[in-house]
């Protein structure tokens, strides 16, 4: 049976760096092509062709499109990514099926020549071709993808496990984009050596390692154990959508150097050192990290989210367990989701330099338009960093203040920090969501460390820690707020009763460890108003705070120990900051993101 197959996809008109041919595959391939690639040299394969109704291994009995469909890919996405929706589809008369036994193979359907598997060492299995395959079974060495620069390949892992004792267990060499789609149900593993063969400067070091955009996409699992060094390393950009992904590595979890996409699935990270990071540091428009929803959960030695230029959370769940720093970037952007991060020093911190020069694309346009966006909307550069250092040295204490920003306009977002809870170089700005800091109850930080300005313009704020690096809201806020040093420090569990003038209560907060010092701002809050501050112990309220609309009216003075009545409006300071201020500080980075990273 032969039959004519539909061209590739035609070439993407967005996203700079997608590089589809519109060629014809070839016209008249016999379905039924086998390979049998069992201990074979690579240019040693044996084939045999007949002509059947399907393929092997649960191959097609039907033309109709196949595959997964992404309910969260957008046009926005697709524009900011290698990724489009029809990434994840195909017909089943176009897959390839590729059964994997031990040490070898057998490969059947249309494109079964172009995948070979090389013995004398470790066996090697190769795909040198543009289509769609299917590997299912055991494999006992690394899966290679080496296909055109051009070309766009589908790898389909449905029930495959692939072990390899002396490098990565699949890795892809060349190609201009590999979709790997785990199928409905199955199960998928992925694990490479502690010691790799080839350990020359820019040979891989993953267990899965790509030189090409790289997206992880499908209603499967997929877990992937990194012996030797990182568990997921892509050298482009690294998109992840519907998928279950568990890591454990043995330094870092996930790496996509151009830039890290979660648009939905679960994904799980147990790293050595950082968790998930975009590490790019030499092109601005590069090195972002965007969640854009799904669910992520790091455990991490060092960093646990980390971007170089941008790093931003729109939607879904960011679960920091472990981590030194807990998320890091030039610029954090949360606008909608819930982030919870604990970390031994900073909770969140923008900090470092963002690189001076854009990436090189094929589309100038579209760099042009970015530019454009960037330079209307007062976009961070190194120029004007360095323009706010020149201002002088604002709160934040003996630190000139630079580009870096922490901007919040919605979501929840819970900081449990050794270190400074909510660390900028350069600015800060609530104007929606609940920010809520669990500090340091050391006095060498403080649970705000801000060296411009620290704006508040609307949400919920609630910052408790130690008093002596305590840091209040800056000039610039327009929300009421407070700011209160307890005569000595409350336990972990005390409930903290903030009540107008008038016994109206008006915020509670419920500490998580012993507290000396809160911050608190509110919409309920009105600067120059005098507010009593009491404690309540074993009230049996959450951790957290209750503030406006999320008060239930429960919350009451009867009982309470009175601990001390401020005016809002007055900020005190340690030797972290104070009310903002002698220079101000840089604005958030602008509504397109930094040069190329996604809008927020």
């Amino acid at each position: 049976m032969t039959t004519q197959l539909p061209t590739n996809r035609p070439p993407a008109t967005r996203h700079p760096r997608r590089r589809r041919p519109a060629v014809l595959r070839a016209t008249a391939l016999t379905l039924s092509a086998t390979l049998v690639l069992a201990g074979c040299a690579a240019t040693g394969t044996s084939a045999s062709s007949g002509t059947s109704d399907g393929v092997a291994s649960g191959g097609a009995d039907s033309a109709g499109t196949a595959g997964w469909t992404s309910a969260g890919v957008t046009e926005e996405i697709a524009e900011a990514t290698h990724y489009d929706a029809d990434d994840t589809s195909y017909t089943e008369d176009e897959v390839t099926e590729v059964s994997l036994e031990g040490t070898g193979a057998t490969a059947t359907g249309v494109d079964a020549d172009t995948v070979s598997v090389a013995a004398g060492g470790e066996a090697v299995l190769t795909i040198s071709g543009s289509g769609t395959y299917r590997l299912s079974g055991d494999f006992q060495g690394t899966v290679v993808v080496a296909s055109g620069a051009e070309d766009a390949v589908q790898v389909i892992l449905d029930g495959a496990a692939i072990t390899s004792s002396t490098g990565s267990a699949l890795r892809v060499d060349s190609a201009d984009e590999v979709t790997l789609l785990l199928a409905e149900g199955s199960a998928n593993s992925l694990t490479d050596a502690e010691t790799y063969e080839d350990a020359s400067e820019d040979a891989a070091d993953a267990a899965l390692y790509s030189r090409a955009d790289l997206t992880i996409a499908g209603s499967g699992s997929l877990a992937v154990e990194g012996n030797h060094l990182d568990a997921i390393h892509g050298n482009d950009g690294l998109v992840i959508d519907g998928a279950s992904v568990t890591v454990q590595a043995a330094d870092d979890g996930i790496v996509g150097k151009d830039y890290v996409a979660l648009i939905s699935g679960t994904v799980a990270v147990t790293a050595a050192q950082d968790g998930v990071k975009s590490s790019n540091a030499e092109e601005s428009d590069r090195g972002w990290l965007t969640l854009y929803g799904g669910s992520l959960q790091v455990s991490a030695g060092d960093d646990g989210v980390k971007a170089e230029s941008t790093l931003t959370v729109r939607d879904g769940e960011v679960t920091v367990t472990e981590s030194t720093e807990g998320l890091e970037a030039y610029a954090i952007v949360v606008s909608g989701g819930a982030i919870d991060v604990t970390s031994s020093d900073d909770g969140l911190n923008a900090s470092g330099e963002l690189a001076t020069a854009d990436s090189s694309t094929e589309d100038s346009t579209a760099d042009a338009s970015a530019d454009a966006s960037a330079e209307d909307s007062g976009a961070t550069t190194e120029d004007s960093a360095g323009d706010a250092a020149a201002g002088g040295f604002p709160g934040g204490g003996l630190e000139a203040a630079g580009g870096q920003s922490i901007t919040v306009t919605g979501g929840a977002l819970t900081i449990t920090a050794e270190g400074d809870g909510l660390d900028s170089n350069g600015s800060a700005e609530v104007s929606g969501g609940t920010v809520v800091v669990n500090g340091p109850e050391g006095n060498g930080n403080g649970s705000i460390d801000v060296a411009g300005d620290f704006t508040v313009t609307g949400g919920t704020l609630a910052a408790a820690g130690s008093a002596g690096m305590a840091q209040g809201l800056g000039e610039a806020s327009t929300q009421g707020g407070l700011q209160v040093t307890l005569p000595e420090a409350v336990e972990a569990g005390t409930t903290l009763v903030v009540a107008d003038a008038g016994g109206a209560v008006v915020a509670t907060f419920t500490t998580v460890k012993s507290a000396e010092n809160l911050v608190l701002s509110a919409a309920g809050i009105q600067d120059d108003a005098e507010y009593t501050v009491y404690s309540t112990a074993g009230s049996g309220a959450g951790a957290g705070v209750a503030a406006g609309e999320s008060l239930d009216g429960s919350a009451t003075t009867d009982g309470a120990t009175e601990l001390a009545t401020v005016t809002a409006g007055e900020y005190s300071a340690g030797m972290g900051g104070g009310m903002g201020g002698m220079g101000g500080g840089m604005g958030g980075p602008p509504a397109g993101g930094l040069d190329g990273a996604p809008a927020w």
